[in-house]
């Protein structure tokens, strides 16, 4: 096959993938068009039938409507357009991603669609007053902790925290941390890490975007975690990651108003007893603090604790100590 052959059939080929799909079809005519006036390509009409015959005989997605002109067009791009929308919208809106790097991955995932494709999703892109991360670090230090569960190794790490004129710093006295990490977990608008602190000697939880800089992995083997942790469960437990605590099984004194509310946090697998036709009783298993008490305190008594006595305690004395403080 001569170079100028093979030329024709990348172009006719290229030019398919980047501007056609079943909406969006292009003529005999038209291609032959496109092929003369943007690569200077003459070519007859049968010549641009049998190269569109053979790359569909050779399994390129190129199909074709029949008709008095048939209709051509590529039917292989692996996403559709609203499967797109929804990735593009999740980039966009995630805070952990620096609005440059959401701007690179949009610009690739726009790739794997065809030009008119790209440009209605680049015109439905919608984003109001969203706090975006300024942390370019992001993605080096998913792909070191990454590695780290991979290969068990421990990590280090400074972690950072903001002073009173909204300026970060370098919190634990400038000193790194040394963990083991276990998990990864996207938490509501944040990413964040579960493993074993060495400085503090239990689980705690780092929220990504607060990671000063990529971590170094060390040459030390990781903490095994624990027998019974299970990732998939306990980020069913914890609230906004802030939590270190071990889970604990609580029991929830509600109105029927917030059943939505518990579904929303915890799914549909806890325990519910009705009480009448107004009340339930929910038996739920939650890390029990400051943050769990402030989400039961968010619902103006439509969500009381009624056991165990610690954790009314506990929510007892938090609202104590903010009264003190007003």
């Amino acid at each position: 096959m001569e170079n100028g052959t093979k030329l024709r059939i990348l172009y006719l080929y290229q030019h398919l993938v980047q501007h056609t799909d079943a909406e969006h079809t292009l003529s005999t005519a038209e291609l032959m068009k496109i092929l003369k006036e943007e690569y200077s390509l003459q070519v007859s009409r049968n010549t641009i039938s049998n190269d569109l015959t053979m790359l569909h005989d050779c399994g390129l997605h190129i199909e074709h409507y029949e008709s008095t002109q048939n209709k051509y067009y590529y039917d292989g791009h692996i996403y559709e357009l609203p499967e797109l929308k929804i990735l593009v919208d999740a980039i966009s809106s995630s805070k952990f991603i620096t609005q440059r790097k959401s701007d690179e991955l949009i610009t690739k995932l726009l790739t794997l669609t065809n030009a008119q494709n790209a440009a209605k999703l680049r015109r439905h892109i919608y984003v109001v007053g969203r706090a975006k991360s300024d942390n370019e670090n992001g993605y080096y230090i998913v792909d070191s902790i990454n590695t780290a569960i991979d290969t068990k190794r421990k990590i280090s790490f400074r972690y950072t925290d903001f002073d009173v004129t909204k300026q970060r710093y370098i919190s634990n006295d400038g000193k790194p941390y040394t963990v083991s990490p276990y998990t990864l977990i996207w938490d509501g608008d944040y990413y964040c890490m579960r493993g074993f602190c060495d400085e503090r000697q239990e689980m705690r939880n780092f929220r990504l975007d607060r990671i000063a800089e990529q971590p170094s992995i060390l040459n030390q083997i990781a903490v095994m975690p624990p027998e019974e942790y299970n990732p998939a469960d306990y980020s069913k437990h914890v609230f906004r990651m802030y939590d270190t605590d071990k889970p604990i099984t609580v029991q929830l004194y509600c109105h029927v108003s917030v059943m939505k509310y518990l579904i929303d946090n915890f799914g549909d697998d806890f325990a519910v007893e009705a009480v009448d036709d107004e009340h339930f009783k929910a038996t739920v298993s939650v890390c029990a603090s400051t943050t769990f008490y402030c989400w039961v305190f968010g619902f103006n008594g439509k969500i009381k604790i009624s056991e165990p006595s610690m954790i009314k305690l506990g929510y007892k004395e938090m609202l104590q100590s903010a009264l003190a403080e007003m």
